[in-house]
């Protein structure tokens, strides 16, 4: 007989409860239930759930020497003492990392990808040559990516635009169909997660295991990852520092470890700009972006379980475990001796080799000062002393024809797309207008938020023109944006961002070089000094 068990408060419901249409499939849909909740045959944890089938423990394995194949090599991930950068921060606890990404695909997400996988195929959901969509952020899609070339699935990954190239290039080596989205809201028609939904309305066969609201996400590592822990530990875990995700490592490992571990306090970790964090004061912030990738939301997941960490602490990070630790030295520091803190490392730097290994581009966000050694003249003079233009600002609703219009009769060559509520949206130029519309990409009459740039770099007043230098070496161009306090009614604050104009590389130049040419006729002034102390008249100064 069937039944559904909920697996966090031990209480079972018969499967008659459950609708018709749930009795004929035999599974709970996540649609249907809350994220707790699943069906399978009364029985203890089904061995394949488990880091280790077959074993008494579900912790430590035996390893074999030959591996059936590569999902079974998901799971079972090393405990590491990390002995220096404790230490180092006055941490009088012990500090241990779990590896994920020791998992197959490389990271943590491995384990909800497989799990989701198997539980949908239980159920009778999917079977070999459907199609599987998800909407990611690169991890997940990686592991349905090696799941479904494993198991014989047709997968389709929809993934914003500022993931990593390589997340991309591991995807496209795993066989996987790549859609492209701007980094929007998730509400909106063309955020990844509308778009996924859209394209599995329109090809057949096709199905979306959604991370957000899958129970097998949370389960996996109820099952899994926090029994590892346990066994690792051998019982003995006094903190485990997590970012937030999806919520479902936060949200599993949470549930398990406060049943055998009454005391140990979860930390969750957030990014500045992100909604998920409890209390609700933390969310508040003047950040409008999220530069690190996995963790940090604008809607609250609904397989996270917001009630199980003790606090949520805040860090405008880069890299997900980087983020956790980095929290981890905060928020153990109440910790005494022969006390453990753990951190989960979702996965390694490999998928940041072009990002957060790489100087120019940490320079160029701002996460890094320059450290160059012989600077130009130039190098820390403000960007506020260019002489810019006002800009020509477009709104979203203008159409790629009036755009054309109005870029040439103005001549200028790009310019800002931003909201009514000056929200700056991305950049829309007359060249990709073009290229868009004769590649039948685009029509003359859409409107321009079919042909912006979404991707594009931000710079202050106040930075410096070596930043953006180093901008200019990989963008056509930056916008130059000034940030005003603005007052509600309520008498409430926030920050927004203005656009003060757009800058591009022969800004700087010309800047540089008119710069320069003052520079050389105040010398020539200077040597023509005559011996009775006249001055020879200098050249007419080039104007700004």
């Amino acid at each position: 007989m069937l039944v559904i068990r909920k697996e966090f408060d031990g209480n079972c419901r018969k499967f008659d409860a459950l609708p018709q249409r749930e009795r004929e499939k035999g599974y709970s849909f996540w649609g249907w239930s809350l994220c707790w909740v699943t069906t399978q045959k009364i029985s203890p944890v089904s061995d394949s759930h488990l880091c280790c089938p077959g074993k008494a423990c579900p912790g430590i394995p035996e390893e074999t020497k030959i591996l059936p194949n590569i999902l079974k090599k998901i799971g079972c991930t090393p405990m590491v003492r990390v002995n220096k950068i404790g230490k180092s921060y006055g941490l009088k606890c012990e500090l241990l990392a779990k590896c994920e990404y020791f998992n197959a695909g490389g990271s943590v997400k491995d384990r909800i990808s497989l799990r989701m996988v198997e539980d949908a195929e239980r159920a009778g959901i999917i079977k070999p040559g459907d199609t599987l969509i998800e909407a990611t952020s690169g991890n997940t899609g990686i592991g349905l990516a090696l799941v479904a070339a494993v198991k014989g699935y047709r997968c389709i990954i929809v993934l914003p635009e500022k993931m990593s190239m390589e997340k991309v290039d591991v995807l496209k080596a795993l066989g996987v169909e790549i859609v492209r989205t701007p980094c929007t809201r998730f509400d909106a028609p063309e955020s990844n997660i509308r778009v996924a939904w859209k394209l599995k309305d329109e090809i057949p066969n096709s199905h979306i295991l959604d991370q957000y609201r899958n129970p097998s996400n949370p389960l996996a590592h109820y099952d899994t990852t926090a029994e590892e822990i346990l066994e690792q530990c051998e019982g003995k875990v006094h903190m485990v520092v997590i970012g937030s995700g999806t919520g479902g490592t936060v949200t599993g490992v949470a549930r398990k470890l406060k049943e055998k571990c009454p005391e140990c306090k979860i930390i969750g970790v957030d990014p500045d700009g992100s909604i998920v964090a409890l209390p609700s004061e933390l969310n508040r912030t003047n950040t409008t972006t999220i530069e690190v990738e996995g963790i940090g939301h604008d809607f609250i997941p609904t397989v996270l379980d917001r009630s199980v960490s003790s606090c949520a602490m805040r860090r405008g990070l880069c890299g997900s475990s980087g983020s956790a630790m980095s929290v981890a030295m905060r928020a153990a520091r109440d910790l005494k001796e022969g006390q453990r803190c753990v951190v989960i490392l979702p996965d390694s730097v490999r998928n940041y080799m072009s990002k957060f290994l790489n100087d120019k581009w940490m320079i160029k966000n701002g996460f890094l000062n320059d450290v160059q050694e012989h600077k130009p003249w130039w190098w820390n003079i403000k960007v506020q002393k260019l002489n810019l233009s006002a800009p020509l600002i477009l709104l979203p609703e203008v159409s790629c024809q009036k755009a054309i219009e109005i870029l040439q009769e103005k001549g200028y060559d790009q310019a800002p797309v931003v909201a009514e509520s000056g929200l700056i949206l991305g950049m829309v130029t007359l060249s990709n207008i073009l290229s868009s519309v004769l590649a039948g990409n685009a029509q003359f009459s859409d409107p321009v938020m079919k042909v912006i740039y979404d991707q594009f770099s931000k710079i202050s007043l106040d930075d410096s023109l070596g930043r953006l230098s180093c901008i200019l070496e990989n963008d056509h161009f930056a916008i130059v944006v000034h940030e005003q306090m603005q007052f509600s009614g309520n008498g409430s604050s926030f920050m927004k961002q203005m656009v003060f104009g757009v800058v591009t590389a022969m800004d700087l130049l010309t800047f540089v070089s008119r710069s320069e040419k003052k520079q050389k006729c105040s010398l020539a002034a200077q040597d023509s000094v005559s011996p009775a102390g006249s001055v020879a008249p200098p050249e007419p100064e080039t104007s700004n």
